[in-house]
């Protein structure tokens, strides 16, 4: 598709510096260990009662709460400090799902009512009554698990600087590709490094006007549910939350269509960051999926699907009857013309070399960094890679050996599956990562390939639960590429970064486990404690269950393989690639088909209409009124607003965790 003026905006908002600094120290580390022991907690909560992700909104309330200690202090934060402060408040805080989820799953209905629950392995979670009955980890029975949980955060955060440092070498120092979406993050930081060094700049005074929206609708939206519902039987709820469902009210016109609405602000401003046509996309997917949807039940394609039941019941009727394979073929469509782009555009630059006999591509940019920036060896980045995938793969042969031996009903390793997880690992990765951190670098998008793991799993012929629990070496290091492009922008050094995650570690290791214990003490999870968790966690094992039966005996003829349907994906495929052929014929913005396919598949619908407004109000309102400097304007603007939301969470979680932890004492 023809490159529009929206994705230029993108990459001249922000040019590169031209020098570095050293943004880890004492005030990073203070930082660390203030969000890891505080904030942690407020995080893992509000995303089991509200299903909201506070991890931004802490990390600007961190930095915030620093800046102005510094300036009490007669001192200031430079800008590499903060974004080494903001990175680490991030990295800090952990969702806490893993055990919690674990707990839950071994337990869940759906595992249950399919007779899973019971072959799930050991070194998942213990399925003891007794021992889940006293609701903590503090146990031997979790020992295994809590174990294998450290490793793989060991490995992860190692393998932060592994081949995705080596992509970003490639594309970002070799192929100099702009790296649109990276700016982004990188604004927010420079607005507040100007207020820490008293410039009273646009970019404090937008951050300040969001922080206010934030912390007024905060008040409303999050704060008043969660103090109430701590202290009174029922929480006090102006908005519904996650989101109003509607589909009883529209099933009698729109059958089969879940119809939900976010009353979330945060959404309208998403819809104004985000590039226009991929909002405007997303309206134009849903829509044609509520006129599709009540044909295909018309004509007894979404057959599962009865009047009475909510929109989470409809999507997951929806989802067996078709959406799984027409997904599956969308998805497939984006991997596709992911690899098709990057492959023209090698070849264009092939042909182009061929005419003029001259280079036009620096190869030894690969080993050598910009001076200054702080980089590390090539060589250990890849070493790192195969350290990490050698480690991965090993544990996966000798807890799949464990679960054979526990429950011969799961299949030994055979050489077939060791040799799948060596090219998975070294071959399938690098390629998939080369073409999502091209992808990245050119339209601030990564490709995913759907289901490969999945198909993998099945065709080997491998049979029992235990390898969809084990780690599997393919990753797709694609999006780190730009988060190693913003630490760049913000004038950083890398080597920052590596101090910054060897110090976090043993932080993040702590507040996993140590708060995953005090919210389980609270009450069991899911419970009516915990709403979003109650009305989310089931849907989510539902699908699960889905997955897992796929390789248990007799699965052949179990759930996914009846939603497994050829004849939908190659239509998803064939409609994606028409649809794509014929928007670029009309030389349409690449955005609005990416917008069009997220909207056709159904997955996000509560937020598309919020979005879609919000681009609305951008594009035709705000750009007229202050020009061209508007997108600078309101990504600024978006960071402010998740800061005051932080604020006021912060401030109404504290008055919970005080509420929980009194009425869980005895007297």
């Amino acid at each position: 598709m023809k490159e529009d003026a929206e994705l230029q905006q993108y990459r001249e908002m922000m040019p590169p510096p031209d020098h570095w600094e050293d943004g880890f120290g004492i005030k990073a580390m203070i930082g660390g260990v203030f969000v890891g022991l505080i904030m942690t907690p407020a995080s893992m909560y509000m995303g089991l009662v509200q299903g909201a992700d506070i991890g931004a909104a802490a990390q600007w309330v961190t930095v915030i709460l620093f800046i102005e200690v510094a300036r009490r202090s007669f001192t200031q934060l430079s800008r590499p400090e903060i974004y080494v402060l903001f990175y680490m408040a991030g990295a800090s805080l952990v969702s806490g799902s893993g055990l919690l989820w674990s707990q839950f799953l071994v337990q869940s209905e759906s595992l249950r009512s399919a007779g899973l629950a019971q072959h799930i392995p050991s070194w998942v979670a213990p399925q003891s009554p007794e021992v889940l009955g006293q609701r903590s980890f503090f146990n031997a029975a979790w020992a295994v698990p809590i174990g294998l949980m450290v490793l793989a955060m060991v490995v992860q955060r190692l393998d932060h600087f592994g081949l995705g440092y080596v992509m970003y070498r490639l594309t970002s120092d070799v192929e100099r590709l702009p790296f649109p979406m990276a700016p982004v993050g990188a604004m927010g930081i420079t607005a507040l490094a100007d207020a820490s060094s008293g410039q009273q700049t646009w970019r404090w005074r937008v951050f300040s006007f969001g922080a206010v929206l934030g912390m007024a609708f905060a008040v409303v939206y999050t704060a008043l549910p969660a103090v109430t519902g701590a202290f009174l039987p029922a929480p006090i709820m102006i908005f519904p939350l996650p989101f109003k469902d509607l589909t009883l009210n529209t099933q009698d016109f729109l059958p089969a269509v879940p119809v939900m609405l976010s009353f979330n602000i945060g959404l309208l401003l998403v819809g104004m960051v985000l590039p226009y046509s991929a909002m405007i996309g997303g309206l134009i997917g849903l829509v044609v999926t509520m006129i599709a949807n009540p044909l295909l039940h018309k004509y007894g394609i979404l057959n599962k699907w009865a009047p009475g039941v909510d929109a989470l019941r409809t999507i997951n009727a929806n989802y067996l009857d078709f959406y799984l394979s027409w997904g599956l073929g969308l998805t497939a469509a984006i991997a596709i013309i992911g690899f098709w782009s990057v492959f023209r555009s090698l070849a264009v630059r092939k042909k182009s070399l061929d005419q003029t006999a001259s280079a036009k591509v620096d190869w030894s940019a690969l080993f050598r960094p910009p001076a200054g920036r702080g980089d590390i060896s090539i060589w250990i980045a890849v070493a790192i890679y195969v350290f990490s995938t050698t480690v991965t793969i090993s544990t996966a042969y000798f807890l799949l050996q464990s679960a054979h031996k526990a429950n011969p009903l799961n299949s030994a390793v055979s050489p077939l599956l060791i040799g799948i997880l060596i090219f998975y690992g070294f071959v399938y990765t690098p390629i998939l990562s080369y073409v999502s951190a091209r992808m990245e670098g050119i339209v601030g998008m990564s490709v995913t390939i759907p289901y490969v793991r999945e198909a993998t799993f099945i065709l080997t012929g491998y049979k029992g639960a235990a390898i969809w629990f084990a780690p599997f070496p393919l990753y797709n290091y694609g999006e780190q590429t730009r988060y190693f492009r913003t630490t760049e922008l913000t004038g950083t050094k890398i080597w920052s970064m590596v101090k910054a995650e060897a110090f976090i570690l043993p932080i993040v290791l702590i507040a996993t486990i140590l708060f995953s214990q005090f919210i389980w003490r609270i009450a069991p999870i899911p419970s009516s404690a915990f709403p979003y968790a109650q009305q989310f966690w089931e849907f989510n094992a539902y699908r699960s269950a889905i997955i897992i039966g796929s390789t248990m005996p007799g699965g052949e003829h179990g759930a996914f393989f009846e939603a497994f349907k050829p004849l939908y994906i190659c239509i998803g495929l064939g409609v994606a690639l028409v649809l794509y052929g014929g928007l670029s014929a009309f030389g349409m913005p690449v955005f609005l088909f990416y917008g069009i396919v997220r909207g056709l598949d159904q997955s996000t619908p509560a937020d598309i209409v919020p979005q879609f407004v919000g681009a609305l109000l951008g594009k035709h309102y705000f750009e007229k009124k202050f020009g061209n400097n508007w997108k600078q304007y309101i990504v600024v603007f978006a960071a402010g607003f998740g800061c005051g939301m932080g604020l006021v969470m912060m401030l109404s979680l504290g008055l919970v965790f005080m509420s929980k932890a009194v009425f869980q004492s005895t007297f």
